[in-house]
């Protein structure tokens, strides 16, 4: 089985928002909506869990209710902290589902993935094991030891931006939350660092720009567009 991990345990301070963000209703539809349809409407797809925030529960399965996501399979509390969430989500996985399942770890404001995107997820991690999904890095990276000046560039040839979603065998990806725990390994900012954290080999799957995550008033505004853009003819 191929059970979608949808983490939605942050309250977004950088929206400046009275509701956390994954909340916010885009064209009458609540980002985690556009979210869980991604996975809902994918074939290969067969259950959705959900980390949530305490006392937003409810208001999940109300819009499961209200826009037919009936893959959603359980909502449970978020952490301290994204690693905590996630540990969260996949021990409660692990209580109906098989060790041999893959989990695709989501972040709740990617709400433009595309089914392109979690079939070529899907497909990298029967393969090897795990799959992150990346796009090439297409900037001039310079780094910087104050955040004001910078005298050394980064070549961007070999780098490449992590998105989601993350998918893992759920008892691989188990076994290195635990032993990351071992490793007093607490805070790390997505599964793929943590991965990498504890030496272990990732394999990437195909990402996508629009694929934004919204962090701010402008990705909102972008994510709009989106929405509404059309490609012409031409474009292929």
């Amino acid at each position: 089985m191929n059970i979608a991990l949808i983490i939605a345990g942050g309250i977004g301070d950088r929206m400046g928002q009275d509701i956390p963000k994954q909340f916010i209703n885009v064209y009458d539809k609540p980002i985690i909506v556009y979210t869980m349809e991604a996975f809902q409407n994918h074939p290969e797809v067969d259950s959705i869990e959900i980390v949530c925030l305490k006392g937003w529960h409810e208001v999940v399965y109300a819009y499961a209710r209200q826009f037919g996501i009936t893959k959603l399979e359980n909502v449970v509390d978020g952490g301290d902290f994204g690693q905590d969430s996630i540990r969260n989500g996949l021990q409660d996985i692990f209580k109906r589902h098989s060790g041999d399942d893959i989990v695709m770890i989501h972040d709740a404001t990617r709400p433009m993935l595309s089914q392109e995107i979690i079939t070529d997820n899907i497909r990298v991690c029967k393969r090897y094991g795990n799959a992150i999904t990346v796009v090439p890095c297409t900037a001039a990276m310079l780094k910087t030891y104050d955040s004001v000046s910078s005298i050394e560039q980064v070549p961007r040839d070999n780098l490449k931006t992590t998105q989601t979603p993350q998918s893992f065998f759920l008892k691989d990806i188990l076994d290195a939350h635990f032993e990351a725990l071992e490793k007093g390994i607490t805070k790390s900012v997505a599964s793929c660092t943590m991965y990498i954290e504890l030496g272990r080999k990732l394999y990437m799957s195909k990402g996508s720009e629009k694929n934004l995550k919204l962090t701010t008033t402008e990705d909102i505004e972008i994510f709009k567009a989106l929405l509404n853009a059309k490609k012409d003819k031409w474009m292929h």
